[in-house]
């Protein structure tokens, strides 16, 4: 398996920001080959975290090009700052 963490801060409305991404992001992400599952976290003070897991880096790296289309597209204005992207082979899971 492979995940992809996505740090965002200065989040300018977070419930806002979760419809968006429950209502329109999860269904695309759910269409990437390989998907596992998918967190959206309200980490309070401004900051959202994701998390995406997937059965391989390839649809790893797909997830990244939808996050930031998405991003650009549909939530630019309630995450005015990009994210903190860290990637990499899951090496342990319960």
């Amino acid at each position: 398996m492979y995940a992809v963490i996505r740090r965002y801060e200065g989040v300018t409305d977070s419930a806002e920001a979760g419809r968006r991404v429950d209502e329109g992001f999860v269904p695309l992400l759910r269409r990437v080959p390989g998907f596992v599952a998918y967190y959206w976290v309200d980490a309070g003070n401004g900051v959202m975290v994701s998390t995406s897991v997937f059965e391989d880096r390839s649809g790893a790296e797909e997830s990244i090009k939808q996050a930031a289309d998405f991003v650009r597209d549909n939530l630019a204005p309630l995450l005015p700052n990009g994210p903190q992207v860290t990637a990499g082979p899951v090496v342990a899971a319960g």
